[in-house]
């Protein structure tokens, strides 16, 4: 094409941004910036009674919030376009129905809901399970029409699609696709009540608003034959198309939104605290190979590699724990200065941290800037040291041990001997070496009795941190606590 490259990211607002729709929405817009082209975001709210409150601002924000920056948009419209949501464009849509009446290619249907179903179950009797119209209203003459509208029966409209006629096309992603007529019959265009369906509005709109390129799921492909026909009857020139394979689960299965071990909406992730270019990073890799083994990307280099031909043939797992750990790698790439801006929010939010003053809360979020791997999960982290778990009683039996008791000793005369607990990694092994030299323990005998006593757990984060955390007060009251037991 000799035109501008332009891509679309066309969202319902039915529901809030999907983490299917946000790698959609992003390699439409890798394609249009590695072209120099146009990213339009634009509103598909024709499914009135299924629209919620916010939707339609979480899939634009969320996208914004993920630095996928459209172009034109609801909020940042071009004058040449003007609308930008379709209940704006009812009279563009209806203009167009009409023209493909007049050209024949297409008729009004009076059917009723009873009449298709009716007509649905006659011919799976006769053994025919894809359902096609019959084409009862095709040939209905002006005073049938008449009567009908006198009886307040309001009518669709039908495109008249060719019997037996092959239609081909070349998909992006997944080569020459063809499929027959035959398949789908003659589809409603416009519903009784004046709004367009799906398939037909798709196409007004990506034709008066130049799109060149459509690039979205795989659930969409067979679609494609119908607005092509529509193409062809208004002899206007299609998009290129490209079908993404769908997301699978784990196990294999293709992703739904009753998959509670999978975070679904880019909000939830927001909330949990991940940052934006992971997101971007991780979706990038979801479906989409790279040339090489590299797998951390920035936005500007996306631009740069992002090709549709590397655009996988086969479904595209969504792997949880390489999400988390891709997370992780940004937080750790953070300056000092930028993470804690990052993670004082999530911080505030902790009882334990009340009137906790700003130095403290860094030295707190610098203990596990290497240890989280979403924000939200250090608050998991420091309530493990400030709520001590209970013991279980193979725990209890083994803190018995009388070895322990002299460990517990001379520990809690070692902290009591503090002025203030404010350890680091160079300061603490001395200390620790002293102790060690004391009660002739080292390894787990050494470190486990004491983790158990302070926290409840076995395993987390470096001992120093977790006595500059809780504090001389609460150290010895917890060590107390095991040695009066």
């Amino acid at each position: 094409m000799d035109k501008k490259v332009r891509v679309r990211y066309a969202p319902s607002p039915t529901g809030y941004l999907h983490i299917g729709g946000a790698r959609s929405a992003l390699f439409n817009y890798l394609y249009a910036k590695k072209h120099k082209g146009d990213f339009v975001f634009r509103i598909e709210d024709t499914d009135v009674e299924r629209n919620i409150e916010g939707a339609e601002y979480s899939q634009l924000h969320d996208l914004l919030w993920l630095n996928i920056i459209p172009d034109e948009s609801i909020e940042n419209p071009n004058p040449k376009y003007k609308y930008y949501r379709q209940m704006e464009k009812l009279d563009i849509y209806k203009k167009y129905a009409q023209q493909l009446i007049d050209m024949g290619a297409a008729y009004e249907c009076f059917c009723s809901e009873e009449d298709l179903e009716k007509s649905r179950l006659e011919q799976e009797a006769r053994g025919i399970t894809a359902f096609k119209y019959d084409r009862r209203c095709l040939n209905l003459t002006n005073e049938e029409k008449e009567e009908l509208r006198k009886k307040g029966i309001k009518p669709s409209i039908r495109l008249k699609v060719p019997d037996d006629e092959v239609i081909e096309f070349e998909d992006l992603v997944r080569g020459k696709v063809t499929f027959n007529s035959n398949d789908f019959g003659d589809f409603v265009i416009m519903k009784s009540n004046g709004i367009p369906t799906y398939n037909f509005a798709v196409v007004i709109d990506d034709h008066i608003m130049d799109i060149t390129h459509v690039f979205r799921g795989e659930e969409h492909l067979s679609n494609t034959p119908k607005q092509l026909f529509i193409y062809k009857y208004f002899n206007w020139e299609p998009p290129k198309f490209g079908h993404m394979t769908i997301i699978v689960n784990e196990k294999g299965k293709k992703l739904s939104k009753r998959d509670n071990d999978i975070v679904q909406f880019v909000s939830q992730y927001r909330k949990m605290g991940f940052l934006p270019a992971a997101i971007d990073n991780f979706l990038l890799l979801l479906g989409w190979t790279p040339d090489s083994s590299k797998e951390i990307y920035s936005l500007n280099e996306m631009f740069e590699i992002f090709d549709e031909k590397r655009l996988s043939k086969s479904p595209s797992m969504f792997d949880n724990k390489k999400l988390y750990w891709m997370n992780s790698q940004y937080i750790k790439m953070l300056d000092d200065d930028k993470y804690f801006e990052f993670i004082k929010p999530f911080l505030i939010t902790n009882e334990h941290l009340k009137n906790k003053d700003d130095e403290f809360l860094r030295k707190i979020a610098l203990i596990f800037k290497s240890e989280i791997s979403y924000g939200e999960e250090i608050n998991k982290f420091i309530n493990e040291i400030y709520v001590r778990n209970d013991l279980n009683e193979d725990e209890i039996k083994y803190l018995k041990d009388e070895k322990f008791k002299i460990l517990f000793d001379e520990f809690y005369k070692k902290i009591n001997s503090c002025e203030q607990l404010n350890f680091t990694k160079e300061t603490f092994k001395p200390f620790v070496n002293e102790l060690i030299n004391l009660v002739h323990l080292k390894g787990k005998d050494f470190y486990m009795p004491l983790r158990l006593a302070l926290t409840g757990y076995e395993h987390g984060v470096e001992m120093y941190n977790i006595l500059n955390i809780l504090g001389k007060d609460e150290v010895l009251n917890r060590i107390s606590e095991v040695r009066s037991k």
